[in-house]
């Protein structure tokens, strides 16, 4: 099993991919990160989609939803982010933030293999 480290190296392999980090969401903070660029700073991208993931439980929880969401994408002109929780018992509280180019990304092989990476981490 991957620690953290290999599996961020891992994400960074998918084709398209500018940035991976695995994040608390709890407290928003980045545990690990790989990739970014100066202009896009993945611990910030951290920090704010921590939001989307705890809104998009609330409105799951209001809509009396008993299901695991496998992921959230966000459709961007040039990008596609996706937020993958992790489901193991080690992985409680954790997902997966990968940020993509458009342009370079098959966007159902990167869900596939952040799927692959997940379900290998060890934590």
């Amino acid at each position: 099993m991957p620690d953290m480290d290999v599996a961020l190296k891992d994400a960074m392999q998918i084709d398209g991919a500018i940035g991976v980090a695995l994040v608390d969401r709890s407290s928003g903070m980045a545990l690990g990160i790989a990739g970014g660029t100066r202009d896009f700073d993945l611990q910030v991208a951290a920090a704010a989609n921590t939001e989307v993931i705890r809104a998009k439980l609330r409105t799951m929880e209001m809509l009396s939803l008993h299901e695991h969401i496998e992921d959230v994408l966000v459709t961007l002109e040039t990008q596609y982010h996706l937020l993958r929780p992790l489901t193991g018992r080690s992985g409680q509280g954790l997902f997966l933030y990968l940020a993509l180019n458009k342009d370079r990304a098959n966007l159902a092989l990167a869900r596939h293999q952040l799927k692959r990476i997940e379900s290998s981490l060890d934590i």
